[in-house]
């Protein structure tokens, strides 16, 4: 049974949570987040099966792709200044960019490591390339793809706080003021729940990739 000095600790953090507009930042922290997060899925799939059958390509586009991945993020938004300026634009094409790398790899590695002998055993009963790809493909490269995009959107909300930096809101800003103004309430509260939406968006996307690889095996 919580004790009156539980409550009490629990009442004044709520109090200091809506006095100093954590609610407007967090809710535009998973504005934010969730949006590259569908951008990044979406974008990183459709690229990793494409490479995956172009393997020329492939070599060339994970080598650009890591390239950028090893760029600090900071970086990445200050070379997109000049073009796109200050606000979401910015700080979304810094965080698909950062973003892209595990989904790619891990999209392009799974469809590269099925066995042969099943894809050739699609073919002998007539199926079309297409019908090879929707039916055998992409059900047995779920767990991995589902890997990758966990990795991304846990780092995907962590990293969403730099949009801060360029104008783009989300909780980015509360740490950003702690630290300027040596409140270390505001960057400890920020902190953590910016690591409460990574834990729930890992759980949110696990849970999808769980319910698609168990409607796939008994369709």
């Amino acid at each position: 049974m919580a004790t009156s000095t539980d409550m009490g600790f629990i009442s004044t953090a709520f109090e200091v949570l809506l006095r100093n507009d954590y609610v407007y930042w967090t809710l535009q922290h998973i504005a934010l987040s969730v949006s590259a997060i569908v951008i990044i899925s979406f974008v990183g799939v459709l690229f990793g099966v494409y490479i995956s059958h172009r393997p020329r390509i492939a070599t060339y586009s994970l080598i650009v792709i890591n390239f950028v991945y090893t760029i600090p993020s900071i970086a990445i938004l200050g070379l997109l200044l000049p073009f796109t300026g200050i606000g979401n634009t910015t700080a979304m094409i810094a965080i698909i960019l950062y973003g892209v790398l595990p989904v790619v790899r891990n999209t392009h590695a799974a469809m590269n490591n099925i066995e042969p002998q099943l894809i050739e055993s699609a073919r002998g009963m007539g199926s079309t390339e297409w019908q090879i790809l929707m039916g055998v493909k992409l059900p047995l490269s779920v767990p991995m793809i589902t890997a990758g995009i966990r990795t991304m959107a846990v780092m995907t909300v962590a990293l969403t706080a730099i949009a801060a930096f360029v104008g783009a809101g989300g909780l980015g800003v509360p740490i950003w003021r702690g630290i300027s103004t040596y409140n270390m309430d505001m960057v400890v509260i920020g902190s953590i729940l910016v690591a409460i939406l990574s834990i729930a968006v890992d759980q949110v996307v696990g849970f999808i990739g769980g319910r698609i690889s168990y409607t796939r095996h008994y369709r």
